[in-house]
């Protein structure tokens, strides 16, 4: 114990499973004596080895009677909770405090049930709670004071953030479900690894973990359970709990609780997998890249060009005419002021990076380029036209790459007689400050191709990740079904625009709630990326809410307009 707390006695939790190991971890971590109890002793073994300066006791009840407070943790059943809670009352002392973790029960008649409903107040929480996440500490009518101030000291001691989760959180919850299902059928076809699918959220969106791992710490099972109760009150078939999760909770994989769910766990509670490879061109040596065009003048292809000349990289920048080739350039530079501003770069390095960058308005001048990024608007029409244009230009053995998150990279390739040598290239908005890149390859693109792009996207200190030619690659696939679930929420009058952001952002610790994020992204191009989903892959749960199409129809897009979701 520290002597930081050594004034706070020893605290028990019973059920050690996802909640209580979580919960075991960051009690133990803040410095404060565990009395932990389970009857499984394989969870009490590995709660120990998580945090070893913990006292955990299996299944004996009797030692929580040296607890200030006794948490109970157990599955979500009133009858499960009702004894726990009864026993802990009768084991313990008169004045230690019942805590309870349930998450749709009612909080009044599980303390009734203690025999001392004074004693007894309750923590929400959305996900296991973990550093960046938010709990709610809830009380009924029948609390006393004390037992809530003494809850609340103890909160104050661990380094998760008190927050009022309001009303929406049961709404918050079942969308992070149902976008968490979603990503185990992405992994499920092997559109994907699972390292990649993470690692593309977490990167692409700011989120502090990504979906397969989230779900390991949820607990597969826990999952399964409340994706079977999404499923039976919406009738939507994507809330039906996947083949593959049913057959890992058949088999005992139900996550970082368990040791093994979709990665493995070493005893100290780390991911300890072999990663999974993707293809990235295997034995292929990568084509050498030394001069670099770009296609386009607006914010993403401004960005790319900032990105590859300062790494060094001779770049051509075209845009349509001269006027909008010079005001890309002065773009460039302001950007690269500012990040010297902010201490990211030298000046010499911004000058080295200008002096890289060529401006033209004839795309005749990126020839001789050993590679060529196009980043045009998103109409297939016009990337086409690109393409085609540049398969006449282009030397033998140029890569011609698209940043497209939504269309065919196969049509794009498809207009070139290089089909070979066509890949997907999608940054992420902004370009300088965003480390992902998705890599997408169509079944004509060579290995050295793919090895060549991952090559320079190292050397621009981006992180790839691989999957191949569908309509929203990994990111806008998850992510924008997610987000129109939100908004029909909203439309349905279920829940509101500020309450599900507050839940989001305090219970999941992701940086925005869905319309945060979709006023940033721009409701225009949300709406559009939804469209495209919708129709390319045929799939309704992004078909556009009318909500969002009416405050597009408005001019309220964002924060580009100054409202859209948020402001007046």
């Amino acid at each position: 114990m520290t002597a930081q707390h050594a004034s706070f006695g020893p605290v028990g939790v019973v059920g050690l499973g996802s909640v209580g190991q979580s919960l075991v971890e960051l009690l133990s971590g803040a410095g404060i004596d565990v009395l932990g109890v389970d009857c499984d002793p394989g969870a009490v073994a590995r709660a120990r080895g998580r945090a070893p300066g913990s006292v955990l006791l299996g299944n004996d009840f009797s030692a929580l009677s040296a607890a200030e407070v006794v948490i109970e943790a157990v599955p979500e059943h009133y009858e499960s909770k009702a004894l726990v809670l009864r026993t802990i009352a009768e084991t313990c002392q008169p004045g230690t405090v019942l805590v309870s973790t349930t998450a749709s029960l009612s909080l009044a008649s599980l303390a009734v049930a203690s025999g001392q409903p004074g004693q007894v107040v309750g923590l929400a929480f959305l996900a296991p709670p973990a550093e960046r996440t938010g709990v709610e500490l809830v009380v009924t009518a029948m609390s006393s004071a004390d037992a809530a101030a003494k809850a609340k000291e103890l909160l104050e001691l661990l380094p998760i953030a008190q927050k009022d989760l309001g009303a929406a959180r049961g709404h918050a919850w079942d969308l992070v479900l149902a976008y968490l299902n979603r990503s185990v059928a992405l992994y499920e076809v092997g559109y994907a690894t699972r390292e990649d699918i993470d690692t593309a959220m977490r990167l692409g969106c700011g989120l502090p973990t990504g979906p397969l791992a989230l779900l390991d710490r949820i607990g597969l099972d826990v999952a399964q359970r409340a994706l079977t109760d999404l499923h039976e009150r919406t009738g939507i078939a994507t809330h039906a709990p996947t083949g593959l999760l049913n057959r890992m909770v058949e088999g005992g994989l139900l996550g970082r609780k368990a040791g093994q769910g979709f990665y493995t766990y070493s005893p100290a509670g780390e991911i300890d997998s072999e990663p999974e490879r993707s293809d990235r061109g295997g034995a292929a040596r990568a084509r050498e890249i030394n001069r670099v065009g770009v296609v386009g003048s607006g914010t993403m292809a401004r960005g790319i060009a900032q990105v590859i000349t300062q790494a060094g990289l001779e770049t051509v920048l075209v845009a349509r005419d001269e006027h909008k080739a010079d005001a890309a350039v002065r773009a460039v530079d302001e950007s690269l002021v500012r990040a010297v501003r902010r201490g990211r770069v030298t000046p010499d390095q911004r000058r080295a990076a200008l002096s890289l960058l060529i401006p033209s308005a004839s795309r005749a001048a990126v020839a001789d380029c050993d590679l060529v990024i196009e980043a045009t608007a998103e109409e297939i029409e016009i990337k086409a036209e690109v393409f085609a244009e540049l398969d006449g230009i282009c030397k033998k053995g140029a890569i011609l790459a698209t940043t497209t998150s939504s269309l065919s990279v196969t049509a794009c390739a498809e207009a070139t007689k290089r089909r070979g040598d066509v890949v997907g290239m999608h940054f992420f908005n902004p370009a300088p400050a965003m480390k992902l890149v998705e890599v997408s390859r169509t079944e004509f693109t060579d290995d050295d191709v793919l090895t060549s792009v991952h090559a320079l996207a190292s050397r621009l200190r981006k992180t790839t990740v691989d999957c191949s030619d569908r309509a929203g690659f990994i990111v806008n696939y998850l992510l924008f079904p997610y987000l129109n679930d939100a908004i029909r929420l909203v439309e349905s009058g279920a829940a509101t625009v500020p309450g599900l952001d507050a839940a989001i952002e305090s219970g999941f610790g992701y940086p925005m709630g869905p319309f945060t994020l979709l006023d940033t992204i721009g409701l225009d191009i949300s709406e559009a990326i939804q469209w495209r989903l919708h129709e390319i892959n045929y799939d309704p749960d992004v078909k556009p809410a009318t909500l969002l199409t009416r405050l597009v129809e408005l001019g309220r897009l964002g924060r580009k307009t100054g409202a859209g979701f948020w402001g007046a």
